[in-house]
């Protein structure tokens, strides 16, 4: 899987939790928020640690923009993230929190797909996407071992 569809596919297991939010009773939130933090921990991860530095290191200035727009984006939903999961499941802080978290994150996720990634596409070929994409996968894995290792300890 390239870069992209990658990155794709993990917006739509995120876009797919937030219609559960959406839809569910408040009591299912918190479970739900723990699986949406889970997938924003991974993919933050691997965007800033490998996307992130391809696309600058090798991007137009347009590009490169758009990625440190993205990188205060991330900061911003992490924030989000370090306060939800810190706030006690019946907090009346809890629900407004975690509508805003979906605003943000949908908001990063449609400059994403309609903004960066044409310019990525057209900025590299295929097999660099590819070679990406498959990097990307492999510090997901790393990455989900070792938070599930620090969880069990």
């Amino acid at each position: 899987m390239n870069a992209i569809e990658l990155l794709k596919a993990d917006h739509d297991v995120v876009a797919d939790l937030f219609k559960k939010v959406e839809s569910g009773n408040e009591s299912e939130h918190p479970a739900i928020f723990k699986k949406i933090k889970a997938e924003l921990d991974v993919h933050t991860h691997i965007e800033e640690t490998i996307f992130y530095p391809k696309l600058k290191a090798e991007g137009s200035k347009e590009l490169v923009d758009i990625v440190l727009e993205g990188i205060e984006e991330h900061r911003q939903v992490k924030m989000f993230l370090r306060e939800l999961d810190a706030l006690a499941d019946d907090s009346e802080k809890f629900e407004p929190k975690l509508m805003v978290l979906i605003e943000d994150v949908e908001h990063h996720v449609k400059e994403e797909e309609n903004e960066m990634f044409p310019l990525v596409k057209s900025r590299f070929d295929s097999a660099v996407l590819d070679e990406l994409g498959a990097e990307m996968e492999a510090e997901k894995k790393n990455f989900r071992q070792s938070q599930a290792a620090t969880a069990g300890k």
